[in-house]
């Protein structure tokens, strides 16, 4: 199946799932999918994700309305635009398939000692969409203007997407209310987590890419820039790619890898022309750079379904992939989202 195909049968499924979920509210099934009717409360008592279900969602210090629908959950992002609930769910559905199925989706990048020393690290973990086994991985990072996670939208959909390409996938859930530089060293805790327990989670070390939005594209910029060892992880090796959206973030080092930047011509956070000087920057110094800019699109567009950004992450992987020494084969049985 092509890249386009690919991205065809993701919007159908997603048109499906906004038309089966068009239901009476009611009771989700204990243990079953949940729908858009569903409530917030729904998912925090949902067995799928006990012991972490307050991390998939965005605020640490907030008290949430556990009757609000899901399918009202973009109230809850007031930095991200076009948030569409039913792919929201569709993330959700797809770890409590994996959870059913007996894999582990969520794992603590700290020891308990060092959450015990710190307890603000308790609101940290990666979740796992699985792809190929001994596949490359990506790390991503959402954005939230360092005040939330927002994973819903820029996190979890992004991970199912590239798992299904056959690409392994974490979605860091990181600390907030405490600055980039925390931020950030909660991205090198996770890489290192990761590698250290590479054949565990059945990933390769080589080749991993970082995915960031906004202020998640600040943190793996900087981990590209300057590697995890300056924020206090293991020292790795430099990302193979990175994918960056709509930041703001201008700095750069002598070598930076290779980068996809996107964003949208109305963005008012992030401004195209900050983000056009820092590729103009990068591409002086000969780093390879493709950058996409979207007609009508302010800032948070996430993957962008039914806008003139929907597709970009089929160039996004299709990026990476450019960048890998092997790229792990799929059929189209995993390419529409089969699980293994």
């Amino acid at each position: 199946m092509t890249l386009a195909g690919t991205a065809v049968v993701w919007c159908s499924v997603v048109a499906a799932v906004v038309a089966s979920q068009s239901v009476t509210a009611g009771s989700a099934p204990t243990g079953g999918h949940l729908r858009v009717t569903d409530s917030l409360g729904d998912v925090l008592a949902h067995p799928a994700f006990a012991g972490f279900g307050r991390l998939l969602l965005p605020w640490d210090d907030r008290r949430y309305d556990t009757a609000m629908p899901l399918s009202n959950v973009g109230s809850l992002l007031p930095y991200h635009t076009h948030v569409a609930p039913a792919l929201v769910v569709s993330s959700l559905n797809r770890m409590i398939d994996d959870a059913t199925a007996g894999r582990t989706v969520f794992y603590e990048i700290y020891t308990d000692a060092e959450r015990n020393a710190e307890p603000s690290r308790r609101n940290t973990g990666l979740f796992f969409f699985r792809g190929k086994p001994g596949a490359p991985f990506a790390v991503i990072a959402p954005g939230g203007g360092f005040a939330y996670v927002g994973s819903l939208h820029e996190g979890f959909p992004y991970a199912v997407h590239i798992s299904n390409r056959g690409y392994n996938a974490f979605v860091l859930k990181y600390r907030v209310g405490l600055g980039g530089r925390v931020a950030t060293e909660d991205l090198a805790a996770a890489l290192s987590f990761i590698v250290r327990n590479a054949g565990a989670l059945g990933v390769a070390t080589t080749d991993y890419s970082l995915w960031g939005s906004s202020a998640g594209a600040r943190m793996a910029a900087a981990i590209g820039s300057y590697g995890t060892g300056r924020y206090g992880g293991l020292n790795l090796p430099r990302p193979s790619a990175l994918v960056l959206l709509y930041t703001g973030h201008s700095d750069l080092a002598s070598a930076e890898p290779p980068t996809f930047v996107a964003v949208g011509d109305r963005d008012g956070i992030a401004p195209p022309a900050m983000m056009e000087r820092r590729v103009a920057a990068l591409r002086r110094q000969g780093t390879e750079v493709e950058y996409r800019k979207y007609r009508s699109l302010g800032h948070g567009f996430g993957l962008g379904v039914g806008t003139n950004a929907e597709g970009w992450i089929e160039d996004a992987v299709g990026f990476w992939a450019n960048h890998i020494e092997q790229v792990p084969q799929i059929d189209d049985a995993v390419a529409i989202g089969a699980r293994r």
